[in-house]
């Protein structure tokens, strides 16, 4: 049997509401999106490295790092409503012949290719349809509150357990660090995801690096993390 063939795919679209043109700012002297795509490369089970944008800045700089850009997303695709499946779905088409797709945000800087390798053997060993990233929550749900229509505060999850922060499950969120799964599962999945459907393993991110930029506060906290050394 030949080695299954996995793309690692780069999705970097020129717009952007938080951050202008966040994929390509500065985060410690290079662009965003060259640290998704030096992990990329140096990840043992990736076979190509690809980005799908819309903008020929970010494609000139994506080539200069040593990704390819092998088509240019149409416009339609990279807009606020466009959706990501509807991006992966695009770019599979474009280039076939890929056994598995692993999906990685440039908005995640602080993964590594070691993260990367780690998901993608956790992955293969389960035997599940997907693998995503994810990161222990901080409060736990029974913690957390809204507010009524009193201006009084209700528990959003009751809870039969001690208070007590110890005693308390743990619960976890997606990170967007890291998104696996088979070409044939994200084309056959019912699911609205074929990334978060009913057979999904997880990926546990340490929490130091799990990060998200969304906003400019985010892009100082990574620059403190760069500089500490954490990598």
């Amino acid at each position: 049997m030949s080695k299954a063939k996995v793309l690692g795919l780069i999705p970097a679209r020129g717009g952007s509401k938080g951050v202008f043109r966040k994929n390509i700012r500065s985060l410690c002297g290079k662009p965003l999106i060259y640290w998704t795509i030096k992990a990329a490369k140096s990840a043992e089970y990736i076979d190509r490295v690809a980005v799908s944008t819309e903008d020929e800045e970010i494609a000139e700089i994506s080539r200069n790092y040593g990704a390819e850009v092998p088509f240019i997303r149409p416009p339609e695709l990279a807009l606020d409503h466009s959706l990501r499946n509807e991006v992966i779905s695009h770019a599979l088409k474009q280039l076939p012949g890929f056994d598995f797709v692993i999906l990685l945000q440039p908005t995640s800087p602080l993964r590594t290719n070691s993260h990367i390798d780690e998901a993608f053997e956790i992955f293969l060993r389960s035997k599940a349809k997907s693998c995503v990233s994810v990161v222990e929550q901080h409060p736990s749900p029974e913690w957390i509150f809204s507010m009524n229509s009193n201006n009084r505060l209700e528990r959003i999850k009751e809870s039969t357990k001690s208070t007590n922060r110890q005693a308390l499950p743990k619960y976890y969120s997606l990170d967007g660090s890291i998104y696996i799964t088979s070409v044939q599962n994200f084309f056959d999945s019912p699911s609205i995801d074929p990334f978060t459907d009913d057979d999904v393993v997880p990926y546990i991110m340490p929490k130091k690096y799990s990060v998200d930029i969304d906003d400019e506060e985010d892009f100082k906290l990574v620059e403190l993390k760069f500089r500490k050394p954490i990598i």
